[in-house]
């Protein structure tokens, strides 16, 4: 119970003197026994008896008080205090008594006895100096004293053979006290200095459980995330017997969108908080909600497809209620579509993709309904397969496009970087998702050439932009575990006339963790080249700290969710605790999705010297960039479009 480092200082001094007074007692009892045997012939009863019986039954008395089991008591600081001052005053009391008692017994014997005196009172003094080492008021107090009276009384003597031993032993003492004194403050600063990293460990221990709830929580509104679904629907499907069966759910909002470029993402966010609680309400025990991400929830009921779909479609009614954010009030639809577990798939992946596809249908052809997947529905997947075959025929020079989001100071707005964001038409299927685009290619292999063709129009892109402005590409897991592809980036980069301090990578914690080492190495090898490296979308993943220890990192992108917490005072010691962080690990740091001036401001009071969000700027070409810039004195990228 008595580690060090765990309790205050005058604790930790009262727990060492509990190992070390005990052995005093006992070594003050066996040195009076002694002195008092050699002269048991020769002084009186009262001097080698009753005195000394006296003394040692005292001592053994305070030897029992101080081996005595701990209590809670003995933890409290008022209550060691206490104990050691009153050892420090019995200390006093007891000096004095031995003291003169070893005085009175030297008037007896010969020269033998007169040695063993002074013996006795050199060993007891020291010994008691170094047991109260821990107490070094009262080790001073003692040694003073008895030597004190000690030299005094040789000197009154006038023997000069006893003065030089007296005068020797007080010489041993000051040294012997002096190197305890310095020995002391050293167990003083050991202490203080492991109570400081008891209480480091503490608070970051507090810090991974709120990042392992948060890792967990959806950081807008509250609700469980997709890591905690998936995390759940693995756990069902290992205790499920195939006999057993539950469907898991996908709610997408309709028309949710339009309020977003309407009102704005600050309204927006605020409707899914209202949407969530409403969810959370109306969930019941056997069913689980969780936000997925965007306009997107999902369901995991404890029941067969009738059940499920009655909880989906009450699920439904609540979320399409009208709902009042700020001034205006406002309505969305939703629909929803099902995958029942074993009938339809028997794996996470493929219960949430058929639910998924479920829902897709529902949206382009049911809109405000419930849908089940079936059998007719597996064939309608192929449709996949249009979007893989434009892909794979697409004229990746033509039909990909960069569009370009500036990073600003946040005191004065002034450009530091522009962000690069993927963009793809295709004359078959029109504009399509950049996230699409991402998946469509890794599933035809084409990740590399989608990539280095969109790195060509960065680095013509950063060309033309003014130095010192940096462009900021995004590279996938995929691209850095592709060794092919790192040395073409590569390439690319030495043979340019371009600064590569000037290009930054960004890079998500989620694309790297199955790879992490091998996307290490990568990154290490594109920083020793010049460029840096941001960790993008920080704080929505479990193991954030750990990648900014283990990866290469330069800069921070903090996750747009936290924006949206600036307003709150929760929020804000939560972000300025992120932003601490990474200022102590020497790291820039930039806040995503400021969507309203107040974020801005919170954000700028907050210690952030770097933003980014539609507030700001939203995604243009680069034209748009250049012309932008050619302008003198525009404080606000936002301003006049």
């Amino acid at each position: 119970m008595n580690r060090t480092g765990q309790h205050p200082i005058p604790v930790a001094q009262y727990l060492r003197l509990r190992e070390q007074i005990p052995p005093m007692y006992g070594m003050l009892s066996i040195n009076a026994a002694v002195l008092a045997f050699t002269h048991r012939a020769l002084a009186p009863t009262s001097l080698v008896a009753f005195f000394p019986a006296l003394i040692i039954v005292v001592c053994l008395i305070r030897m029992w008080a101080w081996m005595r089991p701990l209590s809670v008591r003995d933890f409290d600081p008022d209550f060691a205090l206490a104990r050691m001052r009153k050892s420090t005053v019995f200390a006093i009391v007891l000096a004095l008594a031995f003291v003169a008692w070893a005085i009175a017994l030297d008037r007896f014997g010969g020269a033998d006895e007169h040695a063993h005196v002074a013996i006795f009172v050199a060993v007891t003094v020291l010994g008691c100096v170094f047991c109260l080492s821990f107490l070094p008021n009262a080790a001073m107090a003692v040694c003073v004293l008895v030597l004190g009276v000690y030299v005094t009384y040789t000197l009154w003597l006038g023997t000069e053979v006893v003065i030089a031993i007296a005068f020797n032993i007080a010489l041993v003492a000051g040294v012997i006290l002096k190197t305890l004194r310095a020995s002391y403050h050293s167990f003083v600063e050991l202490e203080d200095s492991q109570r400081d990293l008891h209480a480091e460990r503490r608070q970051a221990q507090a810090l991974g459980e709120e990042n392992a709830r948060l890792a967990q929580t959806d950081a807008l509104t509250g609700m469980p995330n997709r890591r905690f679904f998936f995390a759940t629907l693995e756990a069902l499907l290992e205790r499920t017997d195939t006999r057993d069966k539950f469907t898991v759910g996908l709610i997408d909002l309709d028309l949710f969108k339009p309020i977003n470029d309407t009102y704005g993402h600050a309204q927006g966010d605020r409707l899914l908080q209202v949407i969530a609680a409403r969810m959370m309400a109306e969930c019941r025990t056997d069913t689980i909600v969780a936000r997925l991400g965007g306009d997107e929830f999902g369901l995991i009921v404890m029941a067969g497809p009738d059940q499920a779909e009655a909880i989906a479609l009450s699920l439904c009614k609540s979320i399409r209620e009208p709902a009042r954010i700020g001034e205006v009030s406002v309505s969305v639809g939703c629909s929803a579509g099902l995958a029942v577990y074993p009938d339809t798939a028997t794996s996470a992946d493929l219960l949430f993709d058929r639910a998924d596809f479920a829902l897709y249908h529902a949206k382009n052809h049911k809109r405000g309904q419930c849908v089940q997947f079936s059998q007719e529905l597996e064939l309608l997947i192929r449709s996949e397969q249009a979007l893989d075959s434009a892909l794979q025929g697409a004229d990746l020079s033509r039909e990909l496009s960069l569009a370009f989001q500036p990073i600003v100071a946040t005191d004065d707005l002034e450009p530091i970087a522009v962000e690069c964001l993927a963009r793809w038409s295709s004359p078959h299927l029109g504009h399509v998702a950049p996230e699409l685009l991402v998946a469509s290619a890794e599933r035809i292999g084409r990740s590399r050439e989608v990539t280095l063709a969109l790195f060509d129009m960065a680095h013509d892109a950063l060309a033309q932009l003014p130095a010192p402005l940096r462009i900021s590409f995004n590279l996938s897991g995929i691209d850095l575990c592709n060794t092919g592809t790192v040395d073409a980036l590569l390439d690319r980069i030495t043979s340019s006339r371009c600064d590569p301090r000037r290009l930054v990578v960004e890079i998500t914690e989620s694309s790297l963790m199955m790879e992490l080492d091998r996307a290490g190495s990568a990154l290490e090898r594109l920083r020793q080249a010049g460029v840096q490296i941001a960790l993008d979308d920080f704080g929505t993943g479990y193991s954030s700290l750990s990648s900014l220890h283990q990866l290469p990192l330069d800069i921070v992108k903090i996750d747009r969710s936290f924006a949206t917490r600036l307003d709150e005072a929760a929020g804000r010691r939560l972000i300025t605790a992120i932003r601490h962080l990474a200022r102590s690990l020497s790291l820039e740091c930039v806040i995503e999705g400021i969507e309203t001036e107040s974020q801005l401001v919170s954000a700028r009071l907050a210690g952030f010297s770097l933003a980014q969000g539609y507030f700001i700027a939203r995604p243009m070409s680069l034209d748009a960039i250049l012309e932008r810039l050619r302008k003198p004195g525009l404080s606000m990228w936002n301003r006049n479009g």
